[in-house]
């Protein structure tokens, strides 16, 4: 069982432009999330931008890139053009190449597997995956569509099964999936996750709402009280 942190980590994802950074940093973000090319969903931009908002984001700040690449070689090589201090696989990938990632990543970037808990069998993939991952997100995405979604649904999934599953697994938890200033509190209380990680909960017409965030950020630092 992973050890609680002091505090629910929140990482903001979708982020478009260093000015959108700032925003989501004043408000408190521990953690970036920048999106490389999907097959669906929002808040892709392009590698450039990527780069340029990694370079600017100062620590202790976590930058996560975003990647539906699915083979360990290519997948690091997009890491290391990005510039990011965590990559995160957005597909179902063999657990083999989860291990010869990280070995390939190490130690100068982390690495997140996402779990798109579709039903139980979340639970093991997440045994799967635990022991190559630096941390385990959870989102509502259905890799198995014609068109895959792989994040940014804003649909919540069973969290009942994500409670399970941060009780069993050792490595950190984030959850995502539909997560907005109404529902954060219960969600950490139901789940109990290492970090939260949201992008359409806190925006307004695509853009990061700092009223939004704000709320969020108060929710979340209110719960459990």
């Amino acid at each position: 069982m992973q050890l609680q942190p002091l505090r629910t980590r929140v990482k903001i994802c979708c982020i478009a432009s260093i000015d959108e950074a700032r925003t989501a940093i004043a408000a408190g973000a521990d953690a970036l999330g920048l999106v490389a090319a999907m097959p669906s969903g929002p808040g892709v931009i392009d590698e450039d931008t990527i780069r340029a908002i990694a370079r600017a984001v100062p620590p202790p700040v976590a930058t996560f890139l975003l990647t539906a690449r699915t083979e360990a070689a290519d997948i690091a090589e997009h890491a290391r053009e990005a510039g990011t201090s965590c990559v995160q696989v957005v597909n179902h990938v063999d657990p083999d190449e989860c291990a010869r990632l990280r070995e390939l990543l190490a130690p100068a970037v982390r690495l997140v597997q996402v779990i798109h808990v579709t039903g139980e069998d979340a639970l093991a993939l997440a045994r799967d995956y635990a022991p190559h991952a630096d941390a385990l997100l959870l989102d509502s995405g259905r890799p198995d569509l014609p068109t895959p979604e792989l994040g940014g649904t804003g649909r919540a999934h069973d969290w009942s099964i994500s409670a399970r599953l941060v009780a069993e697994v050792e490595c950190p938890v984030f959850l995502a999936g539909g997560l907005h200033p109404g529902n954060v509190a219960r969600a950490i209380d139901a789940v109990r996750p290492h970090g939260l990680d949201l992008c359409s909960g806190v925006r307004s017409a695509g853009a990061l709402d700092s009223d939004l965030l704000a709320r969020f950020m108060g929710a979340v630092a209110g719960a459990g009280r």
